[in-house]
């Protein structure tokens, strides 16, 4: 292998390993700031290491730690221990495991060698994820089963009526997009989202099927096992559920499981259905022969987020003292932001200054494309937390009834339809 490509490979299981799991004490902060901000309400904000709290993110970390040094206590009754042990690592490498195919930019082409933006460059695409995020249930249903606890196993019943409901709906969900697309490749079903209808409208999967994205959207909420469809938790009627014998990092894994599958439904709806890592009106060969202007374009924006955020910071500055450490840790932020914008900014310029190559604008263009998905991402992960603590959980009859007598209908019926018009138009 050449330096190149184990630069990409490296590139891609990075940002793979960072999204599915890095980012879980900044989504834990992120929902509970949003938490706190929906019920009125502070959130996390007095934990802090030399008087810095970073919004409440330290309080993120020192959960985490707590979790690593606490005691690992399994209970003397359990006979399978083997399943019990496992369990959390099924949930968290299924859930791990479907981030792998997810496309971060066009394939990236250096030296006249193309290279694929996914950690795992494989050819399955959606049938991937599907097999995976169906195979993490298993580590819930293992779980409660080998906790030999009443609510461990009425937790695993739950688990397996909620899968068998919602994942014909998902598949048929998503049959209605290979319809569309023409492929199984992720990569192929983003490039294809880089097109135009009528000249202008961007040809994402929301505009082309949106009935699709609904039924996608609210099935990967229950493949996910988030809120309304946390059924298989219910903690305000069966404890815990599956984790009610789990403690410090076996509940810890089930914890970032759920997480990274969050973050891989995330990414996965971005792919499907919100034009993945491409920008509006701007394909890959036109941010290519733009590079310039893009560049450009970026390097105002940072600047006037860099403005907003640190007005705001200022704004909500109202300490007295000034060398109170909430006041004197905004003044350290407030310039540690500015500090990076400049230096990121010095950086684009020197690159519109000095001129890009061929390689250069490819991997600058690659660049910008990662960025947008991460944009998009982190949008989709909001919608997530939003819905968490807007929507009461789901009565275990009505995620039945949700999942057989309306969502399954309407994937069929929408495949009808989408097939119809194909062979209508003969498109």
């Amino acid at each position: 292998m050449s330096s190149a490509s184990i630069i990409v490979v490296i590139v891609n299981i990075l940002l793979a390993v960072v999204l599915a799991v890095g980012t879980t004490p900044i989504m834990v902060w992120w929902e509970r700031r949003v938490a706190g901000f929906i019920q009125d309400r502070t959130g996390p904000n007095r934990c802090s290491i030399g008087g810095f709290r970073l919004g409440g993110v330290i309080q993120s970390f020192a959960d985490m730690l707590k979790l690593v040094f606490k005691e690992d206590f399994a209970p003397s009754h359990i006979k399978y221990k083997f399943f019990y042990t496992i369990a959390p690592s099924i949930v968290f490498f299924c859930s791990f495991l479907t981030f792998a195919v997810i496309p971060f930019a066009a394939p990236l082409e250096i030296d006249g060698v193309s290279y694929m933006m996914q950690a795992i460059p494989t050819q399955l695409g959606i049938m991937w994820f599907l097999a995976y995020a169906g195979l993490a249930v298993y580590g819930i249903i293992l779980g409660g089963y080998a906790s030999e606890n009443k609510y461990g196993l009425l937790s695993s019943i739950r688990a397996t009526a909620q899968v068998v409901s919602y994942e014909a709906a998902m598949g048929l969900s998503i049959i209605s997009m290979l319809v569309t697309y023409g492929t199984i490749h992720l990569s192929d079903m983003v490039a294809f989202q880089g097109g135009l209808i009528f000249g202008f409208i961007p040809a994402w999967g929301i505009i082309l099927q949106p009935l699709a994205a609904i039924i996608f959207i609210v099935t990967a909420f229950a493949e996910a096992n988030r809120a309304p469809f946390d059924i298989a938790e219910g903690e305000s009627e069966i404890v815990a559920g599956y984790h009610t014998e789990y403690s410090a990092m076996r509940f810890g894994l089930f914890q970032v499981g759920e997480y990274a599958a969050m973050s891989a439904s995330s990414a996965i709806i971005v792919t499907l259905f919100f034009g993945g890592y491409q920008i509006p009106w701007l394909d890959t060969a036109a941010i290519q022969s733009n590079i310039y202007i893009v560049i450009g374009a970026i390097i105002v924006s940072l600047i006037a987020m860099t403005f907003c955020l640190t007005k705001w910071m200022k704004k909500n500055n109202t300490w007295d003292d000034e060398n109170d450490p909430r006041a004197r840790e905004t003044n350290v932020l407030v310039k540690a932001f500015w500090i990076m914008t400049v230096v990121v900014s010095l950086v684009l310029i020197s690159f519109i200054v000095t001129g890009l190559g061929t390689n250069g604008v490819n991997i600058a263009t690659a660049a910008i494309q990662i960025g947008t998905f991460l944009i998009k991402f982190f949008m989709m992960s909001l919608v997530f937390i939003w819905v968490r603590w807007t929507l009461l959980r789901f009565r275990y009859d009505q995620l039945q009834m949700l999942g057989w007598k309306v969502l399954l209908p309407l994937a069929i019926l929408n495949i009808f339809i989408t097939a119809t018009f194909v062979v209508v138009s003969g498109s």
